[in-house]
Protein backbone atom coordinates (compact mmCIF):
# COMPACT_ATOMS: atom_id res chain seq x y z
CA UNK A 1 0.00 0.00 0.00
CA UNK A 2 1.34 3.07 -0.69
CA UNK A 3 2.32 5.87 1.96
CA UNK A 4 1.01 9.03 1.34
CA UNK A 5 3.68 11.97 1.51
CA UNK A 6 4.75 15.45 -0.03
CA UNK A 7 4.24 16.33 -3.70
CA UNK A 8 6.91 18.55 -3.93
CA UNK A 9 9.40 17.46 -6.52
CA UNK A 10 12.94 18.20 -8.25
CA UNK A 11 13.04 21.44 -10.88
CA UNK A 12 14.27 19.21 -13.10
CA UNK A 13 12.18 16.63 -15.47
CA UNK A 14 14.96 13.81 -15.75
CA UNK A 15 16.10 14.79 -11.86
CA UNK A 16 14.54 13.28 -9.07
CA UNK A 17 17.82 15.06 -6.25
CA UNK A 18 18.82 15.92 -3.01
CA UNK A 19 16.69 18.75 -3.39
CA UNK A 20 13.48 16.65 -3.10
CA UNK A 21 14.86 15.26 0.22
CA UNK A 22 13.59 18.13 1.63
CA UNK A 23 10.15 17.19 1.76
CA UNK A 24 8.72 13.67 2.16
CA UNK A 25 7.09 12.26 -1.40
CA UNK A 26 5.28 8.79 -1.74
CA UNK A 27 6.59 6.66 -4.79
CA UNK A 28 3.21 7.19 -6.87
CA UNK A 29 3.00 10.63 -6.92
CA UNK A 30 6.63 11.27 -7.55
CA UNK A 31 6.78 8.44 -10.26
CA UNK A 32 3.42 9.78 -12.06
CA UNK A 33 4.19 13.85 -11.86
CA UNK A 34 7.27 13.04 -13.36
CA UNK A 35 6.31 11.23 -16.47
CA UNK A 36 3.68 14.09 -16.67
CA UNK A 37 6.04 16.70 -16.89
CA UNK A 38 8.24 14.86 -19.03
CA UNK A 39 6.53 14.30 -22.20
CA UNK A 40 9.05 16.48 -24.53
CA UNK A 41 11.98 13.69 -23.38
CA UNK A 42 10.28 10.94 -25.15
CA UNK A 43 13.85 9.29 -27.00
CA UNK A 44 13.12 8.90 -30.75
CA UNK A 45 15.61 6.71 -32.92
CA UNK A 46 18.93 6.09 -32.39
CA UNK A 47 21.57 8.18 -33.94
CA UNK A 48 22.98 6.92 -37.58
CA UNK A 49 26.43 8.75 -37.47
CA UNK A 50 27.42 7.48 -34.22
CA UNK A 51 28.99 3.89 -34.03
CA UNK A 52 26.85 3.22 -30.71
CA UNK A 53 24.16 5.35 -29.16
CA UNK A 54 24.63 6.78 -26.23
CA UNK A 55 22.69 5.28 -23.34
CA UNK A 56 19.59 6.66 -22.29
CA UNK A 57 19.50 8.66 -19.02
CA UNK A 58 16.80 8.36 -16.78
CA UNK A 59 15.11 10.34 -13.83
CA UNK A 60 17.77 9.78 -10.64
CA UNK A 61 14.74 8.83 -8.32
CA UNK A 62 13.82 9.68 -5.04
CA UNK A 63 16.11 7.29 -3.17
CA UNK A 64 19.78 8.41 -4.18
CA UNK A 65 21.24 7.98 -1.29
CA UNK A 66 21.94 10.34 1.63
CA UNK A 67 22.95 8.65 4.29
CA UNK A 68 26.79 8.22 4.08
CA UNK A 69 28.65 4.36 4.71
CA UNK A 70 31.90 3.26 4.73
CA UNK A 71 31.62 0.25 2.68
CA UNK A 72 30.77 1.01 -0.99
CA UNK A 73 32.80 -1.79 -2.73
CA UNK A 74 31.66 -3.77 -5.40
CA UNK A 75 30.65 -6.24 -3.22
CA UNK A 76 26.70 -5.54 -2.18
CA UNK A 77 25.63 -8.56 -0.72
CA UNK A 78 28.10 -8.22 2.55
CA UNK A 79 29.06 -5.00 4.29
CA UNK A 80 32.40 -5.16 6.04
CA UNK A 81 32.58 -6.31 9.56
CA UNK A 82 29.91 -8.21 9.61
CA UNK A 83 29.29 -12.09 8.81
CA UNK A 84 25.86 -12.24 7.71
CA UNK A 85 25.03 -12.14 4.50
CA UNK A 86 22.27 -10.16 2.40
CA UNK A 87 19.02 -12.06 1.88
CA UNK A 88 17.98 -12.78 -1.73
CA UNK A 89 19.04 -13.85 -5.59
CA UNK A 90 22.47 -13.22 -5.92
CA UNK A 91 23.72 -11.72 -8.92
CA UNK A 92 26.93 -10.75 -11.05
CA UNK A 93 26.67 -8.06 -13.20
CA UNK A 94 29.76 -7.56 -15.51
CA UNK A 95 29.91 -3.97 -17.26
CA UNK A 96 32.47 -2.00 -19.69
CA UNK A 97 31.94 1.73 -20.28
CA UNK A 98 32.55 3.02 -23.65
CA UNK A 99 32.68 5.80 -26.08
CA UNK A 100 29.99 6.42 -28.88
CA UNK A 101 33.37 5.35 -31.23
CA UNK A 102 33.30 2.26 -29.03
CA UNK A 103 36.85 2.89 -27.35
CA UNK A 104 36.98 1.63 -23.64
CA UNK A 105 36.51 5.04 -20.94
CA UNK A 106 39.53 4.10 -17.90
CA UNK A 107 38.69 5.60 -14.78
CA UNK A 108 34.94 7.02 -15.34
CA UNK A 109 33.11 6.75 -11.72
CA UNK A 110 30.61 4.22 -11.82
CA UNK A 111 27.90 4.66 -9.19
CA UNK A 112 25.36 1.81 -8.54
CA UNK A 113 22.29 2.38 -5.45
CA UNK A 114 19.59 -0.20 -5.74
CA UNK A 115 16.07 -2.04 -3.75
CA UNK A 116 16.88 -4.80 -1.65
CA UNK A 117 15.53 -8.19 -2.21
CA UNK A 118 12.25 -7.24 -0.86
CA UNK A 119 11.84 -3.86 -2.92
CA UNK A 120 13.32 -1.37 -0.25
CA UNK A 121 15.73 1.27 -0.25
CA UNK A 122 17.62 1.59 2.83
CA UNK A 123 16.57 5.47 2.74
CA UNK A 124 14.72 7.37 5.44
CA UNK A 125 12.05 8.57 2.76
CA UNK A 126 11.24 5.12 1.60
CA UNK A 127 7.89 4.77 4.07
CA UNK A 128 7.18 1.13 2.77
CA UNK A 129 6.44 -1.36 5.03
CA UNK A 130 8.47 -4.39 2.86
CA UNK A 131 11.37 -4.79 5.44
CA UNK A 132 14.97 -3.48 5.23
CA UNK A 133 17.67 -5.80 5.08
CA UNK A 134 20.60 -4.62 7.71
CA UNK A 135 22.82 -7.00 5.64
CA UNK A 136 22.47 -5.49 2.49
CA UNK A 137 25.26 -2.57 1.39
CA UNK A 138 22.97 -0.64 -0.92
CA UNK A 139 25.27 0.88 -2.72
CA UNK A 140 28.31 0.63 -4.41
CA UNK A 141 31.08 3.21 -6.07
CA UNK A 142 33.92 1.82 -8.02
CA UNK A 143 36.56 3.02 -10.97
CA UNK A 144 36.23 1.26 -14.36
CA UNK A 145 39.51 -0.41 -15.56
CA UNK A 146 42.11 0.13 -18.06
CA UNK A 147 39.89 -1.75 -20.57
CA UNK A 148 36.36 0.15 -19.08
CA UNK A 149 35.50 -2.90 -17.26
CA UNK A 150 33.54 -2.75 -13.67
CA UNK A 151 31.51 -5.38 -11.95
CA UNK A 152 29.27 -5.86 -9.11
CA UNK A 153 28.33 -8.73 -6.95
CA UNK A 154 24.97 -7.96 -5.87
CA UNK A 155 21.60 -8.77 -4.51
CA UNK A 156 18.83 -8.74 -7.27
CA UNK A 157 16.53 -6.25 -6.18
CA UNK A 158 12.60 -6.88 -6.05
CA UNK A 159 9.71 -5.09 -7.89
CA UNK A 160 7.54 -2.42 -5.89
CA UNK A 161 4.69 -1.18 -6.07
CA UNK A 162 4.02 2.38 -7.57
CA UNK A 163 -0.21 2.46 -7.92
CA UNK A 164 -2.38 -0.13 -8.42
CA UNK A 165 -1.85 -0.86 -12.53
CA UNK A 166 2.07 0.04 -12.12
CA UNK A 167 4.65 -2.32 -10.10
CA UNK A 168 7.95 -1.32 -10.99
CA UNK A 169 10.15 -3.71 -12.30
CA UNK A 170 13.48 -5.06 -10.86
CA UNK A 171 16.31 -2.72 -11.62
CA UNK A 172 19.42 -0.92 -11.04
CA UNK A 173 20.33 2.83 -10.58
CA UNK A 174 23.55 4.06 -12.31
CA UNK A 175 25.60 7.20 -12.13
CA UNK A 176 28.75 7.79 -14.35
CA UNK A 177 30.95 10.39 -14.59
CA UNK A 178 34.24 10.74 -16.20
CA UNK A 179 36.32 14.18 -17.06
CA UNK A 180 35.37 15.10 -20.83
CA UNK A 181 32.14 13.43 -20.63
CA UNK A 182 28.37 14.43 -19.98
CA UNK A 183 27.26 12.79 -16.87
CA UNK A 184 24.99 10.26 -17.02
CA UNK A 185 22.31 9.31 -14.96
CA UNK A 186 20.28 5.83 -15.97
CA UNK A 187 18.47 2.58 -14.44
CA UNK A 188 18.82 -0.93 -16.05
CA UNK A 189 16.67 -3.88 -16.07
CA UNK A 190 16.74 -7.66 -16.18
CA UNK A 191 16.34 -9.26 -19.31
CA UNK A 192 13.67 -11.87 -17.35
CA UNK A 193 11.66 -9.20 -16.50
CA UNK A 194 9.31 -8.67 -19.49
CA UNK A 195 5.60 -8.50 -18.30
CA UNK A 196 6.24 -5.89 -15.89
CA UNK A 197 8.84 -3.46 -18.02
CA UNK A 198 5.27 -4.23 -20.66
CA UNK A 199 3.58 -1.76 -17.74
CA UNK A 200 6.41 0.08 -16.28
CA UNK A 201 5.75 3.79 -16.97
CA UNK A 202 9.51 5.08 -16.90
CA UNK A 203 10.46 2.37 -19.60
CA UNK A 204 7.53 2.48 -21.61
CA UNK A 205 8.10 6.19 -22.41
CA UNK A 206 10.96 5.60 -24.40
CA UNK A 207 11.44 4.26 -27.91
CA UNK A 208 11.73 0.23 -28.30
CA UNK A 209 15.60 1.12 -29.55
CA UNK A 210 15.96 2.86 -26.38
CA UNK A 211 14.49 0.72 -24.17
CA UNK A 212 16.72 -2.33 -25.40
CA UNK A 213 20.15 0.11 -24.60
CA UNK A 214 19.06 -0.40 -20.72
CA UNK A 215 18.12 -3.83 -20.74
CA UNK A 216 20.68 -6.13 -19.32
CA UNK A 217 21.84 -9.36 -21.41
CA UNK A 218 22.27 -12.64 -19.32
CA UNK A 219 25.18 -14.75 -20.21
CA UNK A 220 24.19 -17.76 -17.16
CA UNK A 221 22.25 -17.97 -14.50
CA UNK A 222 22.39 -15.06 -12.07
CA UNK A 223 24.82 -13.71 -14.44
CA UNK A 224 24.42 -10.56 -16.50
CA UNK A 225 26.54 -7.89 -18.48
CA UNK A 226 25.72 -4.78 -19.55
CA UNK A 227 27.49 -1.70 -21.79
CA UNK A 228 27.26 1.84 -20.37
CA UNK A 229 27.76 4.59 -23.52
CA UNK A 230 28.67 8.03 -22.91
CA UNK A 231 28.98 11.05 -25.06
CA UNK A 232 31.94 12.65 -24.96
CA UNK A 233 31.09 16.99 -23.41
CA UNK A 234 31.77 18.49 -27.01
CA UNK A 235 29.49 15.63 -28.73
CA UNK A 236 26.46 17.46 -30.69
CA UNK A 237 23.19 16.50 -29.13
CA UNK A 238 22.09 13.49 -30.14
CA UNK A 239 18.19 12.83 -31.01
CA UNK A 240 17.83 10.35 -27.66
CA UNK A 241 19.54 13.13 -25.05
CA UNK A 242 18.29 15.71 -23.12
Amino acid sequence: MAIERDSNLAHSPFELSSSVMKNPIDRRHALKTTLLGTAVGVFTSHNSEAKSSPTPPEIEGPFYPVTQQKDKDFDLTQIEGRSEKAKGEVVSLTGKVVDTEGNPIEDAMVEMWQANAAGRYAHPRDTSKAPLDPNFQGWAIVPSGKEGGFHFKTIKPGAYKVAKKWTRPPHLHFKITKFGFRPLTTQMYFPEDVELQKTDGLLQRKEKDAQILMIAKKIADGKYSYQIVLAKADQPDSPQQD
